[in-house]
C-alpha cells in the first residue's frame, strides 16, 4: 500500500491556502479587467452622448467649432471660449445627421471657462459623471472631441500632471486636444466623464489640460432660466477664464530671460554631482511704457531630445515698472536640473520656454 511522507502531507496541507491566494488575486485581477473598458467600448458608449457645436454669426456663417456632450436631459455642457461672440449656433450628435438648434444657455462658470447649453427635444444618453476627485498622476484616460471638424476622434493619454492657475486646479493629460475639441469629455477607464478639455500648448508636446470634473458638477447645481444668444458672459468686473489665461491674449509686453539654478550643477571629471534642489529663479522683464502685474508665467523644461519633461506655472503679483525686471524664483523636480543640463553650471543646456500667460496693465489711479 503507497504511503505518504512527512514532506508530501506538509505540501498538500498547504495547498489550500495557495489556492486561497491565487484564488483571491485572480479575483483581484478579474475585477480590474471588469471595470476598465477596452477603448472600443468606450467609444461606442460615449459617442451617442457627444456632440459637435458650429457656432454662428448674425448672417448664419459658422464661427467656432467645438465639442461638448450631454450631461442632463437637453442639456450640453462645454467650454465658455466655444460660444462667445456667437449670435446662434447648433449641436450635432457624432456620427447623425439631425442638426439641433441651441436656445441658449441656462448657467455659466466664466473663471473655469465652462457653459451649460439648452437645446430641444434631443433623444440622447447622459454621459455619467464620476464621483470620485482622487484622479492620480498616471491615470489612463481618453479625450472625446471633433477636432477640425473630424467628427468623433478618440485619443488615449494619462493623466501627467496637477496645475494650479489663480485658486484653481487644472488636470494636465496626454492626450492631443485640437482645435474643434475643445469643450469635450475626458473619460477614465470606466468610461465616467472626469474633465472637459479646453486647452493646448502648441509649442510643445503632450501639453494639454482638461478642466476638473468638480466644477462641472458645481455648475450643474446652479438652475437658471434660459438666456438666449448672442452669449454674454455677464456685467461688471471682466473675469479672464482660464483658456484666456493660457494664452489667447497678446501677451508680447513681458517677456521671461536669463533661467538660472539657484545652486549651479557641479561636474568633476565625468562625474556629474548635482544639487539636492530644482530651484531655479528667472527674470520678468516689462517693456511696456506702463507698469503691469499679476504676470502668470509658463515654463516648459525640455530634454536632450526635445521633448518637454515638466512645466511650471508662476504667478507674480507685485508691479514691475516699465523697461524694468523683476527676478522670479520658483522650483521643479530635483531631477530636472539633472536632465536639462548634463555638463554642469548654472544654466540649463536645452531648450526651456518662458511663455506669459496674462498680466494686467496698472492704470495710474492703481498705483496710489
Amino acid at each position: 500500500m503507497p504511503t505518504l511522507s512527512i514532506n508530501t502531507v506538509k505540501m498538500r496541507r498547504m495547498f489550500p491556502s495557495l489556492s486561497v491566494i491565487l484564488c483571491l488575486l485572480l479575483n483581484s485581477f478579474l475585477i480590474s479587467y471588469i471595470e476598465a473598458k477596452p477603448a472600443q467600448d468606450i467609444a461606442e458608449n460615449a459617442f451617442p452622448s457627444v456632440v459637435m457645436l458650429v457656432m454662428q454669426d448674425s448672417h448664419g456663417q459658422p464661427t467656432a467649432l467645438g465639442s461638448g456632450f450631454f450631461v442632463k436631459e437637453n442639456v450640453i455642457a462645454t467650454n465658455l471660449h466655444v460660444i462667445e461672440g456667437a449670435a446662434s449656433g447648433y449641436a450635432k450628435i457624432i456620427g447623425k445627421k439631425e442638426k439641433y438648434d441651441i436656445s441658449g444657455f441656462v448657467s455659466i462658470d466664466k473663471q473655469r471657462d465652462l457653459v451649460l447649453l439648452k437645446v430641444q427635444d434631443v433623444n440622447a444618453p447622459i454621459l455619467v459623471l464620476s464621483d470620485n476627485n482622487d484622479v492620480s498622476i498616471g491615470d489612463e484616460i481618453y479625450a472625446i472631441g471633433n477636432p477640425q471638424g473630424l467628427e468623433g476622434t478618440l485619443s488615449k493619454g494619462i493623466v501627467s500632471s496637477f496645475r494650479k492657475v489663480n485658486k484653481d486646479i487644472i488636470l494636465q493629460i496626454t492626450a492631443p486636444i485640437s482645435p474643434g475639441s475643445s469643450g469635450g469629455p475626458i473619460l477614465d477607464t470606466e468610461g465616467k466623464v472626469i474633465g472637459v478639455s479646453f486647452a493646448t500648448f502648441n509649442s510643445g508636446q503632450n501639453l494639454n489640460f482638461a478642466i476638473p470634473v468638480l466644477y462641472l458638477r458645481s455648475l450643474l447645481s446652479f438652475k437658471k432660466p434660459i438666456t438666449p444668444f448672442p452669449a454674454r458672459s455677464g456685467t461688471g468686473e471682466k473675469v479672464p477664464h482660464i483658456s484666456e489665461i493660457f494664452g489667447t491674449k497678446n501677451t508680447d509686453g513681458v517677456i521671461g530671460t536669463q533661467l538660472t539654478w539657484k545652486y549651479p550643477v557641479l561636474s568633476s571629471l565625468n562625474e556629474i554631482v548635482m544639487s539636492m534642489s530644482g530651484e531655479y529663479s528667472f527674470s520678468l522683464r516689462n517693456k511696456l511704457r506702463y507698469p503691469v502685474k499679476g504676470v502668470i508665467c509658463l515654463i516648459v523644461f525640455f530634454d536632450l531630445d526635445g521633448e518637454p519633461i515638466d512645466t511650471d506655472i508662476i504667478e507674480y503679483r507685485g508691479t514691475i515698472p516699465p523697461n524694468l525686471a523683476r527676478r522670479v524664483t520658483s522650483s521643479v523636480d530635483k531631477s530636472i536640473p539633472e536632465l536639462t543640463t548634463p555638463g554642469g553650471g548654472s544654466r540649463p543646456e536645452t531648450k526651456v520656454e518662458l511663455r506669459m500667460l496674462d498680466f494686467q496693465i496698472v492704470k495710474s489711479e492703481d498705483l496710489f
